[in-house]
């Protein structure tokens, strides 16, 4: 891996105006995370934690209060706007419903110019790699929850983007195609290793897909607790990887850290 991360957060603190001009909100307070270039890191934390804050900060979508971000070396500047080298896989699905599934994997690159012959070429290419192949006519209400998530991620990745930024992609699927979807994206990034930041609640999908986890603490004012790297053999299923003992010691380790946090985010809005 190059020396020079892919995408670095330093001592960002990100604050919010209060309500009806009452104090300050504290979301994130002096965080500072790297990913490396091919590298696979998830965050997790308890809800609420500003897991999600940190991911708009990265994509440019947000501007910290203080603190620098970092891509390839470079300083993400306000005026720049978005981060133009990552692409962004949102919780909800970010397609057009007016549009035909070949037609929203292709508005990336038809924003950018590409001819549309040529922009479509390329879209029946990934709705192949994607398992889709066939099913570009059909518009998203037509196809499935896992169909729709395929087509998302064929939409973030024909632009090819040098840093993913994912955020709770999975989370609305139910286990079995969630767990198909994982393994999809894992076996997508082992073919050019492009940087990801993933965010989820799920510890288990944080370990099975990753590097390396980073914890965050409970809010407000949530800063990185722990970071933890997974050193599990790769390529792998990730329905199979949980059920070794290098995986469950890696779970109890790493709840551990997690544990004392989601229970204080747990009783602050039971309190709220």
């Amino acid at each position: 891996m190059s020396s020079v991360p892919a995408l670095a957060l330093e001592d960002v603190t990100c604050r919010f105006a209060g309500r009806d001009g009452g104090a300050a909100y504290t979301a994130v307070a002096n965080t500072t995370l790297t990913v490396a270039k091919g590298e696979f890191v998830s965050v997790v934390g308890p809800t609420g934690c500003g897991k999600s804050t940190l991911l708009n900060v990265a994509a440019g979508l947000l501007a910290p209060s203080s603190g620098i971000v970092n891509i390839f070396g470079e300083r993400l500047m306000a005026a720049q706007g978005v981060n133009k080298r990552a692409g962004y896989m949102f919780q909800a699905d970010a397609l057009m419903p007016w549009r035909t599934g070949i037609d929203n994997v292709i508005a990336g690159l038809e924003f950018r110019g590409v001819a549309r012959a040529d922009a479509r070429q390329q879209g029946e290419q990934w709705l192949r790699r994607v398992g889709l192949a066939g099913f570009g006519d059909r518009y998203p209400h037509q196809m499935s929850g896992g169909m729709r998530k395929r087509l998302a991620l064929a939409q973030t990745l024909i632009t090819r983007p040098d840093i993913l930024l994912m955020d709770e992609p999975f989370s609305a699927l139910d286990i079995q195609t969630r767990q198909l979807m994982e393994n999809e994206l894992l076996a997508l990034w082992a073919e050019d290793r492009k940087s990801v930041l993933f965010i989820t609640h799920d510890l288990e999908e944080a370990i099975a897909l990753s590097d390396r986890v980073l914890v965050l603490s409970a809010g407000p004012g949530t800063h990185p607790i722990g970071d933890f790297r997974i050193d599990l053999p790769r390529p792998r299923d990730v329905s199979e990887i949980r059920m070794t003992p290098a995986f469950l010691a890696l779970h109890k380790e790493i709840w551990g850290a997690m544990k004392e946090e989601v229970l204080k985010a747990y009783e602050r809005q039971r309190a709220a």
